[in-house]
Formats: C-alpha cells, sequence, structure tokens
C-alpha cells in the first residue's frame, strides 16, 4: 500500500487508509479512488498528489542567466502592469512601509482603470502558461536563488510554486465542470500568499502559509 502526497498542501492519502468519511475505503488503491476527488485540505485534483518516494520526474535544467532571461521581457499590459504593482503594494505593507505600499497601490488602480476587458480568455493557453512556470521558471528560479544562497527568495518561490500549482488545478477542474464549480460557493484568497479556495468557509489554517483563516478576502463582484 502506497502514500500520495498533495504537492500543495502537503495532505497524505494513505492506501491502507483511506477516507472512510469520504466514502473511500481502507485499502482502495490510488487508480481507484474517483478521478473527480480533490484533496480535502485545499481542493487541488488527484493530478497535484505524487506517490511519496518517488520523483516527481521533472529534469533540472541549467539555471538561465539574468542576460540571457531579459531578452524574453515584453512590455507590460496595464493589467499585467497592475496585478505587479498592487502585489508591490501587498510586500510594502509587509514590511511596514505604508507610504510605499499606497503608492504602489495608487499606481495599481491607475494601470487597473487603464486595462481593457478580457476578450474571451482562452483556459488551454493560461494552463500551458502555468505548466511551463512550474517545469521550467521554478526549477531555473530555485536554481539561481539556492546558488546565491537567498533563503527569503527560495521561501517565497515555495510559496509561489504552490499558488502556482493550485490555479492551474482549479483551471482544469472549471474546464470539467464550468460554472457549476462556482454555484453557491465563494472565492476565498490568502492575502499573505495568494492562496485561492473555493468554497464557503476557507480552511482554518491557510494550507500554503499557515496563516488564520482571518487573513483570508472574498472576491466580491463576480
Amino acid at each position: 500500500m502506497g502514500k500520495y502526497e498533495c504537492t500543495v498542501c502537503g495532505y497524505v492519502y494513505d492506501e491502507a487508509k483511506g477516507i472512510p468519511e469520504a466514502s473511500i475505503g481502507p485499502g482502495t488503491a490510488w487508480a481507484d479512488v474517483p478521478e473527480d476527488w480533490v484533496c480535502p485540505l485545499c481542493g487541488a485534483t488527484k493530478a497535484e498528489f505524487k506517490k511519496q518516494g518517488e520523483s516527481n520526474g521533472i529534469l533540472k535544467k541549467k539555471p538561465v542567466s539574468v542576460v540571457e532571461a531579459s531578452g524574453d521581457m515584453k512590455d507590460l499590459s496595464p493589467l499585467e502592469a497592475s496585478a505587479l504593482c498592487s502585489n508591490l503594494a501587498r510586500g510594502c505593507k509587509m514590511q511596514y512601509k505604508p507610504e510605499a505600499a499606497a503608492l504602489f497601490g495608487e499606481v495599481a488602480a491607475y494601470f487597473k482603470g487603464a486595462a481593457s476587458p478580457a476578450k474571451d480568455p482562452d483556459i488551454d493557453k493560461l494552463i500551458s502558461l502555468l505548466e511551463k512556470d512550474l517545469e521550467e521558471g521554478f526549477p531555473n528560479a530555485n536554481a539561481v536563488a539556492s546558488e546565491a544562497k537567498d533563503r527569503g527568495a527560495m521561501r517565497a518561490l515555495v510559496w509561489s510554486e504552490k499558488v502556482t500549482r493550485i490555479l492551474k488545478s482549479l483551471l482544469v477542474r472549471y474546464q470539467k465542470e464550468g460554472e457549476a464549480m462556482l454555484e453557491n460557493a465563494d472565492i476565498n484568497v490568502c492575502t499573505i500568499c495568494g492562496f485561492v479556495y473555493i468554497g464557503d468557509i476557507p480552511p482554518e489554517i491557510c494550507p500554503v502559509c499557515k496563516v488564520p483563516n482571518w487573513k483570508f478576502e472574498k472576491v466580491e463582484g463576480r
């Protein structure tokens, strides 16, 4: 009997124990767990689990230098600039820099007001971009941060990778379930790490950064 661990929150499914409260009896093999089952802690799909003791199969890539990476840079759209400045505002707030946080917040609001609504968003493209980040971006960034012994960057990357995994998982679920996935359910976002939870009451503790759920914000205006 094997054990399978969620790469987002660390929840472990033990084939020997099953999950009786979810009608998954002891001895149920991972392959026999329903495909629409999701992690009871964070809501990740089965695809985000890996068997304990096995490699995730992703080859480590040689770090890309800053000079080489800059060749792929492009002008940010107003919406991207708004998101970037919003994140910078949150970062400054966490570092007790209220004046800088307020200024970044103003810039974020300006770019958000200048942004055009998204037209026909392509979920497949979004998922492919997330997969590229998981397969290439994060291994590269982790290698660079590790080489520089930047513990702060490595910690931020751990959180960011887990949040990216849950976003991918939610998009995959939305592809299959459509609007039914969101019916009578709230969308809650952790204000510290960005973890997204679909459901009326978020977990007591954020599955990613472990802060209490009063630090979650409900997305309004859907």
